[in-house]
């Protein structure tokens, strides 16, 4: 089957996109979306986003991880996938879309994307660690030492341990610059490796500053290796938190047509 694709980055987060409106894409092929974000042998990403009707919805947003299985909600890929909308004609510069974690606003303004995320309503404790749902599941550790940090070696051992092993969690590790801004490098389950930026992991990282810190911000400026994310809130509690905006740019790398059997 020969299918048309554009590549997309939010901060050096990566993605294939594609319209699947017709539902033709052969998304249950674990090995061809692998094969397809092979940076050897396919195209190249951190994951493969869908783009799908959905009714009450200007569009659905199916996501799959670059080892092929289907994940949950990624605030990056978000933000591209909505740009991608505007570029088929599909939105203006505002819509409503659904993704695995329930319904998302989204605004594009002087080429940023700004996409609200889901509530968090509880954040728990693994020893100095935080742990929370912010559309995927996070691991925040605070350290002073971000450079020095060995995000693939310590973060596929906290992802691998007894307790996350099963379903797999993301580490971020999180150095604290200012009042206003933090430095977070992330461990991402499914890509199994460090990537240059993570939204949900950005979102994680600005709520468990909010808690370490308890200094009232309800804004913060993300530091990620590809680049700057903001990350605005309302805390509402102790460790409950709405109103959660993630705000970035995007950009759109190229497109192609492909043959999926050339992939096999």
């Amino acid at each position: 089957m020969r299918f048309s694709f554009y590549k997309y980055h939010g901060n050096g987060n990566d993605f294939v996109v594609a319209d699947n409106r017709k539902g033709k894409f052969p998304f249950t092929n674990q090995l061809l979306v692998k094969r397809l974000c092979d940076r050897n042998y396919g195209v190249g990403a951190d994951g493969l986003m869908l783009l799908e009707e959905r009714q009450g919805f200007a569009f659905h947003m199916r996501y799959f991880n670059s080892d092929g299985k289907e994940g949950s909600m990624c605030g990056n890929g978000g933000r591209c996938i909505v740009h991608f909308a505007r570029e088929i004609g599909l939105i203006d510069d505002t819509a409503s879309f659904s993704g695995i974690d329930g319904p998302h606003e989204a605004i594009i303004d002087n080429g940023y994307v700004h996409i609200k995320m889901q509530d968090v309503t509880g954040v728990e404790r693994d020893g100095d660690a935080y742990v929370l749902d912010t559309g995927s599941p996070h691991y925040v550790l605070f350290t002073h030492n971000l450079d020095k940090t060995d995000v693939a070696g310590a973060g596929r051992e906290i992802r691998y341990s007894e307790r996350y092993r099963e379903s797999g969690i993301n580490v971020n590790f999180v150095e604290i610059s200012d009042d206003n801004t933090i430095l977070i490098r992330t461990y991402e389950r499914g890509v199994e490796a460090e990537t240059l930026a993570c939204g949900t992991g950005s979102v994680a990282a600005a709520i468990c500053t909010a808690i370490q810190t308890g200094n009232g911000r309800d804004s913060l400026k993300i530091e990620t290796t590809g680049g700057p994310l903001q990350v605005s809130f309302t805390k509402t509690g102790e460790t409950s938190f709405t109103n959660v905006w993630l705000t970035g740019p995007v950009k759109k790398v190229f497109s192609g047509t492909l043959e999926t059997d050339d992939l096999l």
